[in-house]
């Protein structure tokens, strides 16, 4: 490794670089907290519009979505489900990854079941999946219920 006293040009510009590192580091709970929030809201959204009107959502299950290996009514009970559970735990951080992981299925099962989906709308769906994915591998980051009830097992 380089040692910064060798060169004294750079030492100013390294230290200026620690700093905003630093500082990004300190949003993280934040960015993690607000990822969460926005991808609950998308989700819980799409669940109440489909308890709604149940029957409308059993006819988007049976002639629209075409879920593969699940019957339609179950597709839609399991699908409704998730999309309302799911999103609170993730909120909440707790069980953030399960959550995140259920949430990222669902999201992929949507993608999958439609026969056609239009160039903005699967864009909205990487870009949630990616999210998800996000809060999965890294976890719901320091601002969870999990940090208060598995400190030593949480490491994000």
């Amino acid at each position: 490794m380089i040692e910064l006293q060798h060169l004294p040009a750079l030492r100013r510009p390294v230290e200026l670089w620690m700093r905003l590192c630093a500082a990004l580091d300190a949003l993280q709970p934040a960015a993690a907290l607000a990822a969460r929030i926005y991808v609950a809201q998308v989700f819980v959204m799409s669940g109440l519009t489909k308890i709604q009107s149940w029957d409308t959502t059993l006819s988007l299950f049976m002639d629209e979505y075409k879920v593969p290996l699940l019957p339609p009514a179950v597709a839609a009970v399991m699908g409704t489900a998730g999309e309302l559970v799911l999103p609170v735990l993730l909120v909440l951080g707790l069980g953030g990854r399960f959550a995140a992981l259920g949430l990222f299925v669902v999201n992929l099962v949507a993608v999958i079941s439609l026969a056609e989906i239009a160039p903005a709308a699967l864009q909205q769906h990487v870009f949630w999946g990616s999210l998800l994915a996000a809060l999965a591998i890294w976890g719901p980051g320091a601002w969870s219920l999990e940090r208060l009830v598995w400190p030593r097992r949480v490491t994000s």
